[in-house]
C-alpha cells in the first residue's frame, strides 16, 4: 500500500464536494483503486491523504523485471 499525506496549516475549509481539484483527485486515486481523504475542519488547516494499492502494475507504468 502506497500512503502519501499533505498537510498545511492554512485557514481549513477546503471542501473536496465543490470545484473540479479535489474531485479530480479523488477519480484519479480510485481508479488506481485506493481511496482519497480530506480532513479540512475551519481554523485547522487541511490534510489530504491518499491510499494507493501496489500489489498489481498500475497503469501506464512497464512492468517489473
Amino acid at each position: 500500500m502506497l500512503r502519501i499525506a499533505v498537510q498545511d496549516n492554512g485557514t481549513g475549509g477546503a471542501d473536496a464536494t465543490r470545484g473540479t481539484g479535489l474531485v479530480g483527485l479523488k477519480d484519479r486515486v480510485e481508479a488506481l483503486g485506493g481511496r482519497l481523504t480530506v480532513r479540512s475542519l475551519p481554523g485547522t488547516g487541511t490534510t489530504v491523504q491518499a491510499e494507493i494499492p501496489v500489489d498489481r502494475p498500475l497503469p501506464g507504468l512497464p512492468e517489473p523485471g
